[in-house]
């Protein structure tokens, strides 16, 4: 029996409808920016395998530094315990980060990395005795997870409407209105959170250095707690190491997962400031922050991270990103006199080619991440060996940094041609 068969006789995939979706790829193996499936086939991983992957597939440092990490310690509670990887790399992101972010908070992925910050934020203010502080902002289009407070902080979408009933009430917001909302709220504010520069699933929305500017600006000015959702943005994928130095700006608290550990294991971190993690230190241990997770700063994952850090060192890393995002802006900008193409746009290792409505107003909206778009183009770009998983409309090509300029310029063609496919299709 195919491994294909013998996952649908029992596995269940996120996002997926089961009933309507085309058998899953049957990947048995990876290797830089391929995928290699059980029949044979070699796919370019267009996407970092869900924006996670940025050195590469089974690469060698990453391969040893994991084995290493086995041979000694697999696994420890970090409840009365600690242990060398999770202390190192704690260190090691405080040198990196914004400045002022001290205090590294372990968790285990993206979503539970934004519970940590949304809980943290609203204890700190319990704790400095400002319980009224517990309304949170959030900007529209934002999307943060999919546990219950990173759906409540995200924008009203098909991923959170049918659990409308378990969020908790939350201000959203405008770019251009921060300041005003801030200021409606007064004293009952207790955080904003923000994508910095790159909102991601609600749209691969590129936001301007100013904006983050002038939120910063605003929660200052209202003393509120500024927390950047970095779990996309991080280690690299704008260009810089953290979103947050386009704007030369420092949250109070920062979210991290997805790249942190290059794509090898679970891993997330809620970074803050000594002011922050103060306010929850007292005799009385109900002022304690009261979370945790059983493969909290799992060592496997802490050793595979700070081999990730050494390799942005050794390998230039942000050089060739830069080298990417250059490659990017010339080979798509063309795309942009195509009929079916709204708009394109790049920052960092992330291109993005939004597609036009159809019909009598093209200008006019798509179905966003419902539109069957989506799919059809999903198809076309696999049947030509490159993995790309379209937001409905929005297709993004968000590779492993080691992409070749030779690589990259293949993919970029596959897009074009299936693009100019899809137009002369609709014509």
């Amino acid at each position: 029996m195919s491994l294909i068969d013998r996952d649908r006789a029992h596995v269940w995939h996120p996002y997926t409808q089961m009933q309507t979706a085309p058998p899953p790829l049957p990947i048995v193996r990876g290797e830089g920016v391929y995928l290699f499936t059980e029949d044979g086939r070699k796919i370019l991983d267009g996407i970092s395998s869900w924006w996670v992957n940025i050195h590469g597939h089974s690469h060698p440092a990453l391969n040893a530094a994991l084995a290493r990490q086995a041979s000694r310690l697999e696994h420890v509670m970090f409840a009365g315990c600690t242990h060398p990887p999770a202390v190192d790399l704690a260190e090691r992101l405080v040198s990196i980060l914004p400045r002022g972010l001290t205090r590294v908070f372990y968790s285990d992925n993206g979503s539970t990395a934004v519970e940590v910050a949304v809980k943290m934020a609203i204890q700190y203010w319990i704790n400095k005795g400002q319980a009224q502080r517990t309304r949170i902002v959030a900007l529209h289009h934002g999307y943060h997870g999919d546990t219950v407070g990173a759906m409540s902080v995200s924008g009203d979408s098909i991923f959170t409407r049918a659990f409308s009933s378990l969020l908790f009430p939350v201000t959203r917001a405008h770019g251009a209105e921060v300041e005003q909302t801030l200021a409606s709220l007064g004293d009952t504010a207790a955080a904003l959170i923000v994508e910095p520069m790159l909102q991601g699933a609600g749209g691969m929305i590129i936001r301007p250095a100013e904006l983050l500017e002038a939120i910063r600006r605003a929660c200052d000015r209202y003393g509120v707690l500024l927390v950047a959702d970095e779990v996309l943005t991080g280690f690299g994928r704008t260009g810089r190491m953290f979103a947050c130095e386009h704007a030369i700006v420092s949250p109070d608290i920062i979210c991290l997962s997805k790249a942190l550990t290059a794509g090898y294991l679970p891993l997330g971190a809620t970074c803050t400031t000594d002011a922050v993690y103060e306010a929850f230190l007292s005799h009385d241990r109900a002022r304690t922050f009261f979370h945790g997770h059983s493969f909290t700063a799992n060592p496997l994952a802490c050793a595979v991270a700070l081999a990730s850090l050494d390799l942005f060192e050794s390998d230039r890393t942000l050089d060739r990103v830069t080298r990417l995002e250059a490659q990017l802006q010339s080979g798509l900008a063309p795309l942009r006199a195509l009929p079916i193409v709204a708009d394109v746009r790049v920052i960092g290792g992330v291109g993005v080619v939004e597609l036009a409505g159809s019909g009598a107003d093209p200008s006019a909206p798509r179905d966003g991440y419902l539109d069957e778009i989506g799919p059809r183009l999903a198809a076309a770009f696999l049947d030509r060996g490159l993995l790309l998983r379209p937001l409905g409309n929005v297709v993004y090509f968000m590779p492993p940094y080691v992409i070749t300029e030779e690589e990259t310029a293949w993919a970029i063609d596959q897009i074009a041609q299936v693009l100019m496919e899809s137009a002369a299709i609709r014509r």
